[in-house]
């Protein structure tokens, strides 16, 4: 049976779980709605004081972080492993997991679908066609396939640095608080580089590259032509940083102890 054929059916199972409990589903994508429309009365608020933020617009802050929560939203729907060391290391889960003949991250990937966060990615194309008309941008035939391929390459660099933090994990078991805190760090990258300094500039770019899921991509579609280098180079970035997390993942399987040990 193929990983695609296995997927369809643990998400058809999945939905009709979550439509046997309409309201508590409905809850939760007006939970997150609501914190995605708090962020956006922040940017509000901070152009309420002025009219141009490091160079950017009101308009162009609003598309960039629009265009955020699209990558994010995918990546909240197929890569929900935040709690990935307390449930399957410390409680012992992974020993199931290591049982079947398929991937173990796969698996886990399956189990912690959340697809209902997709409904954010619904809400990050509305707020940057609202944008994008109000700055009056227009789109070629091709953008839209540039789009996605922007999009996936965020996906991928959040999910490199998430499946790389869950990876600590099969060597040491004890409780972190560092899967919030990268979560908090992360919301930096929907706002331009350039209102940090130069050391945040960096770090948000090359270490941990969360510019590459909001602010480098948006520039392409917002025509600014400095960053165009960093927009193309997002799909690079995001292959490289999966590449390496699956990596660490796999060699990190080979030094789990088992929850007995």
């Amino acid at each position: 049976m193929s990983y695609l054929s296995i997927f369809f059916q643990y998400a058809g199972q999945y939905v009709k779980t979550r439509l046997s409990y309409r309201a508590d589903m409905l809850v939760e994508i007006f939970s997150d709605f609501l914190f995605q429309a708090v962020n956006l009365v922040f940017i509000l608020v901070v152009f309420g004081h002025t009219n141009l933020l490091g160079g950017w617009s009101r308009e162009e802050m609003i598309f960039i972080y629009g265009f955020f929560l699209v990558p994010f939203a995918v990546f909240g729907a197929f890569f929900n492993i935040w709690d990935f060391t307390d449930r399957y290391i410390v409680k012992g889960e992974m020993d199931r997991i290591l049982t079947r003949p398929i991937h173990s991250l796969f698996q886990i990937v399956l189990e912690r679908l959340e697809l209902e966060s997709l409904f954010g990615a619904v809400t990050g194309l509305i707020v940057m066609f609202y944008a994008g008309s109000r700055l009056g941008l227009e789109l070629h035939w091709y953008d839209p396939f540039i789009f996605i391929v922007l999009v996936l390459g965020g996906v991928l660099v959040y999910a490199g640095i998430f499946i790389s933090l869950a990876s600590i994990g099969f060597w040491s078991d004890s409780r972190t608080d560092i899967m919030p805190m990268m979560y908090n760090i992360g919301n930096y990258g929907r706002y331009p580089v350039d209102i940090y300094n130069k050391v945040i500039k960096y770090i948000l770019t090359w270490i941990l590259p969360f510019a590459f899921v909001g602010v480098y991509p948006s520039s392409y579609f917002l025509g600014r032509t400095e960053w165009y280098g960093y927009a193309f180079l997002t799909p690079v970035i995001g292959a490289v940083f999966f590449g390496v997390a699956v990596w660490l993942w796999n060699v990190g399987v080979t030094k789990y102890r088992g929850a007995g040990n």
